[in-house]
């Protein structure tokens, strides 16, 4: 549709009804799908470096051994508290975020299917994440048995604020529950005209793929939270063996539970991906239909590899060598992947703007992380390095170069369509630069940390990892403080600068590159013609 006809409808329908409220109001009672985007969006960030502080506790406590800020008790709060913040309340509002503003203009729709669940689903986490980080406040407390809460840490020996943070758990589940019904409706429902299931662009299945995911496993967690808070409260003993409970069944729980959690934080990274490649090497993508089956598999198996997280738990040989075989197999569909961002890029006329930067990044370094959990799957080699920093190197290369740098490629990439400005590129390149440089000196040297023998989740240490530990805190502080030229990028960017065309980058492809810049308040009103 051209831009003049996008003007008159969006004047055509500027009376109170249609057009964008003014004030405060405008961000409570909105029912837009690009406001509540943007309030995912900004809630996400507040909260990475809510999360980002804490994480400079614990890295400021480890840069010299023996105890030097904090007490131990509150260490496992920060710890605790910093994985919880960063799991539920940054990388999954931002991806939810990035889906609310994006998949209505991928598919040529109006607006979310469920307008009004999806002011709800977004109003309610700010008072979750109210209540989790106010329980560090209680006597006794905030949750410190770490975000995997095993009981009886979270059962017989928790502080009495658990009852707040499983409150605030399934207030979390709840907000994903929503969003994620309303992303498979406004999907199944609202295509435009001609857009068959395999044209759909690569984010729009990853996100269908990711709302199935919640849907089935949100309810499990809910199910594992309420449990501990009647072992703890209510005097039941699913986890307690005395009570003919069995605390291993809480790993089982919780885990069928987290591992699917893991793709659900990282499958929309992989359609983040395969919009950005394709556009900066000036090609289609390499195997569309493989992407899409891959991702389709991973989802699968997503569920048969759970038990990877206890191979120290005493579990049967036979259990062992299944887990171990599937959490393999899985490495194939993550690997076909790879293999196809990499063919996409393969003779391409690239150019590195700092959405490609950080997509490239992306690809090389969650391949690293990758390779790490295949060893981690190995069981013998588990044993080794089972609750070491080895682990802990591992997920962070999964959901930080993983995760995070995805969102960040994704912003740059659309933040000129959300704004109608060009950010500054030269800013730009100094966050990706800064931030490469400095993940790389915080999480590698971790891996030797952890194959020597540092455990992690403690507040003092051995004196040999002294060394180490203090390159990794600087690492550490260097990543956190780069994010703020990320926050100067934005907001520079809002203000105004350069104005962005409809289609800044020229040789992207998609429905939403063929509406105006800034996209207008409701785009799509006559569904467009897929040919």
């Amino acid at each position: 549709m051209s831009t003049t006809t996008h003007d008159t409808l969006a004047t055509a329908h500027d009376d109170h009804h249609h057009g964008a409220p003014k004030g405060l109001m405008r961000w409570l009672l909105t029912t837009n799908h690009k406001d509540i985007g943007s309030l995912y969006l900004w809630f996400s960030f507040i909260m990475f470096l809510t999360g980002g502080a804490m994480a400079m506790v614990i890295r400021a406590e480890l840069f010299q051994p023996g105890l030097q800020l904090v007490e131990p008790n509150f260490f496992n709060q920060m710890t605790t508290v910093h994985g919880l913040i960063m799991v539920f309340g940054a990388v999954m509002p931002a991806f939810t975020g990035l889906a609310n503003w994006l998949i209505p203009m991928m598919i040529g729709a109006p607006d979310m299917a469920l307008p009004r669940m999806n002011n709800w689903s977004f109003w309610i986490l700010p008072f979750a994440f109210a209540m989790l980080l106010g329980s560090l406040f209680m006597e006794g407390g905030g949750p410190n048995f770490g975000w995997t809460f095993y009981a009886p840490l979270s059962t017989t020996y928790s502080p009495d604020s658990t009852a707040l943070f499983v409150f605030s758990i399934h207030i979390m589940g709840i907000s994903s529950i929503m969003g994620a019904i309303n992303v498979i409706v406004t999907i199944v429902n609202l295509r435009a005209p001609g857009m068959t299931w395999m044209k759909l662009p690569l984010f729009v299945w990853t996100w269908l793929i990711t709302a199935f995911l919640l849907i089935a496993v949100m309810p499990v967690l809910a199910g594992a939270v309420t449990m501990v808070l009647t072992d703890k409260f209510f005097g039941t003993s699913f986890f307690d063996a005395a009570g003919g409970g069995d605390p291993v069944m809480f790993q089982h729980i919780f885990w069928f539970f987290g591992h699917p959690e893991v793709y659900i934080m990282i499958l929309p990274s992989f359609g983040i991906i395969s919009a950005i490649v394709p556009t900066f090497s000036r090609k289609k993508l390499f195997g569309y239909s493989s992407m899409v089956y891959a991702t389709a598999s991973i989802a699968i198996l997503s569920f048969l590899v759970w038990a990877h997280h206890m191979f120290t738990t005493g579990m049967p040989v036979f259990a062992e060598l299944f887990f171990m075989y599937c959490t393999m197999l899985i490495a194939i569909p993550t690997g076909v992947k790879v293999f196809n961002w990499v063919a996409t890029m393969w003779r391409g006329s690239m150019t590195f703007e700092t959405p490609m930067l950080f997509a490239v990044a992306f690809i090389i370094l969650f391949t690293i992380g990758g390779f790490s959990g295949l060893m981690l799957a190995i069981t013998p080699a588990d044993f080794q390095y089972h609750d070491t920093y080895f682990v802990v190197a591992h997920f962070h290369y999964v959901l930080v170069t993983g995760a995070i740098f995805s969102i960040m490629a994704a912003a740059y990439y659309w933040l000129p369509k959300w704004t109608g400005h060009m950010y500054n590129e030269t800013l730009g390149k100094w966050h990706f630069w800064c931030s490469v440089i400095f993940v790389n000196v915080l999480f590698f040297p971790m891996h030797f940390l952890g194959l020597a023998g540092m455990p992690r989740r403690i507040p003092d240490y051995a004196v040999q990892f002294a060394d180490v530990n203090q390159i990794v805190s600087i690492g550490g502080f260097a990543f956190g403080l780069s994010q703020l030229i990320f926050l100067v990028v934005v907001l520079k960017c809002i203000k105004g600068g350069k104005p962005a065309g409809d289609n800044p980058w020229e040789a992207a492809e998609g429905l939403e590159w063929s509406i105006a810049s800034p996209a207008p308040y409701h785009s799509f009103t006559t569904p467009p013609e897929i040919k």
